[in-house]
């Protein structure tokens, strides 16, 4: 990958390949999951601490088969073993049961498939019956056997005794003088244990990544795959190749989503959503019949339903906003609650404020929240009338109903039902342009 970061950490679809792999193998539900991970790998153990799973060094990086064996000791009370990788991101759970609904104590079963251009796999080499008897890598491989377009995928499932066994057996004899792990298929064969084959029909998802295009490769697909999910379940996707779904995402019936939008985190919309082109939705709600206006930003937020949020509009962290809210465009909010009704339509900052019902926030008005040292609130009650061009400089309270004058600067609390206003007197001083100029 030419990174400082560890491949397995390169994010598929807003999260490491890595935890796609992890993610599919716990929903099987196994006794012990253990990782292997080679030199430089620290990072791994602390990217992955909250999840249930063992971690084993491999100091030196001396083969697949020997691999597996740094996580043996830790396999102790298993029957079986399914070995995966981690570079191998789109594996399903689906394809891995009936890898395992075929599998008996006496058997070795793998995951082939068939490539038109097989070239860097191991061959599959079956006998006149059509057996697997062997694995044979391209390094290793005859001309007639070069020729199979049925390769191995490296995704096994083992009965634990034997695998302990033919791994304590395996020799590096071959060109890369490694310790291969498709060897243990020619031991299984010659014990007399039978190794069976399932077939995946998406080539997809056992392609592994080795450089960024195969990154971005596999990306576009996991995201077609995505959007064509949700399309079935009733979301219209102006363009499904142009958006990323990098998290969850669960909506109603009848959403829009134009194109080139980016969902992050765990995001949830409303029947009757429309959002915009080119808006970015992380970890954030939008209610029914709301409509999110093009290149607009939400994180971490709810939006009610009936809303209007952009254009051109930024939703920090921490806000709430009610229904039929109005916020528009070049209008940014930060942990700040709007009541129903409230309207904050064109070139305004709200930082940590709370505003009642139906208030007119008008252009140009800024919350002044921050000291140079600690943030303050600004409270605005219902009802409330805020004059363009106004700043309210927090500590402050306005009242219920009160009006503040354009032009304003705020420094104290205003009264419900008032007006308040702070301007320097205006005058015209007659003579001097022509005088000066």
């Amino acid at each position: 990958m030419k990174s400082c970061l560890p491949k397995v950490l390169h994010a598929l679809a807003g999260k490491p390949m890595l935890q796609h792999v992890l993610d599919t193998a716990l929903a099987l539900n196994p006794h012990t999951s253990v990782i292997v991970y080679g030199h430089g790998g620290e990072i791994l153990p602390q990217t992955f601490a909250n999840f249930q799973i063992k971690w084993a060094k491999q100091e030196q990086q001396l083969g697949t088969a020997h691999a597996v064996q740094q996580a043996i000791p830790y396999l102790t009370r298993v029957q079986q073993i399914l070995i995966l990788y981690g570079d191998v991101p789109l594996i399903t759970a689906a394809t891995l049961h009936k890898l395992i609904a075929i599998t008996t104590e006496q058997q070795l079963n793998i995951i082939t498939v068939h490539l038109s251009n097989p070239t860097g796999y191991g061959r599959i080499i079956r006998d006149a019956a059509g057996q697997i008897i062997k694995i044979v890598e391209q390094k290793d491989a005859t001309a007639e056997e070069l020729a199979i377009t049925e390769v191995n995928t490296g995704i096994i499932l083992a009965p634990a005794s034997n695998l302990i066994t033919w791994l304590n057996r395996v020799d590096n004899n071959n060109q890369q003088q490694e310790f291969y792990l498709t060897d243990v298929i020619e031991m299984a064969v010659s014990d007399g244990i039978k190794v069976n084959s399932v077939q995946t029909q998406d080539i997809y998802e056992v392609i592994g990544i080795n450089d960024r295009v195969q990154l971005a490769f596999l990306e576009r697909h996991k995201q077609m795959q995505q959007a064509q999910e949700l399309m079935r379940n009733g979301v219209t996707l102006t363009d499904p190749a142009r958006f990323d779904l990098r998290g969850t995402l669960r909506t109603g019936i009848d959403v829009v989503i134009d194109i080139n939008v980016i969902i992050e985190g765990n995001v949830i919309l409303g029947s009757n959503v429309k959002i915009g082109a080119n808006c970015i939705l992380r970890d954030c709600q939008i209610g029914d019949n709301s409509i999110v206006y093009a290149n607009t930003i939400i994180e971490n937020s709810t939006i009610a339903s009936e809303a209007r949020i952009g254009p051109y509009a930024r939703i920090r962290p921490g806000s709430c906003i009610a229904e039929k809210v109005h916020i528009g465009n070049f209008v940014e909010v930060k942990n700040t609650k709007l009541g129903a009704g409230s309207k904050a339509n064109h070139l305004s900052y709200l930082g940590d404020a709370e505003l009642g019902e139906r208030v007119n926030i008008g252009a140009g008005t800024i919350t002044c929240n921050y000291d140079g040292e600690h943030k303050h609130q600004t409270k605005i009650g219902n009802q409330v009338f805020i004059g363009s061009n106004t700043s309210l400089v927090a500590p402050v309270t306005v009242g219920d109903q009160a009006i503040i004058g354009a032009g304003s600067v705020i420094t104290k609390n205003a009264p419900a039902n008032e007006l308040t206003l702070s301007r320097a007197e205006q005058r015209t001083v007659e003579g001097w342009v022509a005088k000066n100029k």
